[in-house]
């Protein structure tokens, strides 16, 4: 059966590796509408190749999802952008190819009730979520939920260009901080990899994804980034998933789910790799983490104000605006004066998200 599919956030690297991994399998897929927020030229463009429709604009993503039907719709905008189209394609009964963390972070549970109404399934394409999601489904059941057999959820990360650099990061550039060893990824994504703030960001977003709580979720620091997560379950045994670090992996799994489809990609060689080494994150170095914990322990709103506080940060550090450090005191100082605010509507996230923008430019 062809698939019918919308990608929002095209002119991205999840969008561009997308689109790489629907023209190696036409006879697989239709993209009937592709979106983007500001480059035109780009969107268009692509979308002549691809024979859809293009929408270009702030209010692109949600209109290319209401005016047209898909079986799946690929989530791949920046920030709280994504949440609105995310809930139109929900309530269109698409299943959502979920690129974009903020929309669990802000909204989890908002998303994940509209979703099981409509029976509609998330489908992660980041790479850690994703080789989770390839542990689990052997072992779900209708009588026994996935949760219930994990003891564990454990996040891969690659530890940033500053995994091993001197622990003054204060004096760090621009250009620096998004020269990531391992991925190729958009500005404000590479900023919170080097923070490891995108990883808090996974955890919450595992937490909503895979229904485990958050104290049984953990990080540990894997540069080769070839293990890209981890499950340990009840009875001790681990599972984990393993490839060479590629974005079109975890796309293409989320496109063809529950079909595995050949690919001509680099095959793993772990004798070639002779050793994958394993640490605990440096708390000192990386403060975020911390800060995401606290936010989870809050509950309501505190997630999505850490998640807005992020993204004026590093707007703000990406323009000159504010040193690197200050990008984790900026969320520190904004988290400790956040309203308890309940987070089970999209007008509760969005007075959140219009809280620490207001806050933080005080």
């Amino acid at each position: 059966m062809v698939k019918k599919v919308i990608i929002l956030g095209v002119t991205g690297s999840i969008g561009m590796n997308a689109v790489d991994v629907i023209s190696s399998n036409p006879e697989r897929f239709e993209v009937v509408a592709v979106a983007a927020l500001k480059n035109k030229i780009q969107c268009e463009a692509v979308a002549a190749v691809l024979g859809a429709k293009a929408y270009v604009g702030d209010d692109a993503a949600v209109r290319a999802v209401e005016e047209n039907d898909a079986d799946i719709c690929l989530v791949s905008t920046v920030g709280l952008s994504g949440l609105k189209p995310t809930l139109a394609a929900i309530e269109k009964g698409m299943d959502i190819a979920l690129a974009t963390k903020e929309v669990m972070v802000m909204a989890g549970e908002l998303v994940t009730k509209a979703a099981a109404k409509k029976g509609v399934k998330f489908l992660p394409v980041d790479s850690e979520h994703s080789a989770i999601f390839q542990c689990l489904p052997h072992y779900a059941s209708p009588d026994s939920h996935p949760s219930s057999l994990v003891s564990r959820l454990i996040l891969t990360a690659s530890g940033g260009p500053f995994l091993d650099s001197p622990a003054d990061l204060s004096t760090v550039t621009v250009a620096q901080a998004l020269n990531h060893p391992r991925w190729k990824m958009g500005p404000k994504v590479t900023i919170d990899s080097s923070t490891m703030m995108n990883k808090g960001f996974e955890m919450i977003e595992a937490r909503w994804l895979f229904d485990v709580p958050i104290d049984r979720i953990d990080v540990v620091v894997h540069p080769e980034s070839i293990v890209h997560s981890l499950v340990t379950f009840v009875d001790g045994a681990t599972l984990a998933q393993l490839s060479p670090p590629d974005m079109r992996v975890a796309i293409q799994y989320a496109l063809t789910h529950p079909e595995r489809v050949k690919a001509e990609r680099e095959e793993l060689n772990l004798a070639k790799l002779a050793s994958l080494t394993f640490r605990a994150p440096d708390p000192d170095r990386f403060p975020c983490l911390n800060l995401v914990r606290e936010a989870c322990n809050l509950g309501g709103c505190a997630p999505a104000v850490l998640a807005a506080a992020d993204e004026w940060a590093v707007e703000r550090f990406l323009n000159g605006a504010i040193g690197y450090t200050e990008i984790a005191s900026s969320l520190e100082r904004c988290l400790s004066n956040a309203p308890k605010m309940n987070c089970d509507s999209l007008e509760a996230v969005l007075e959140a998200d219009r809280w620490a923008r207001a806050e933080l430019s005080k």
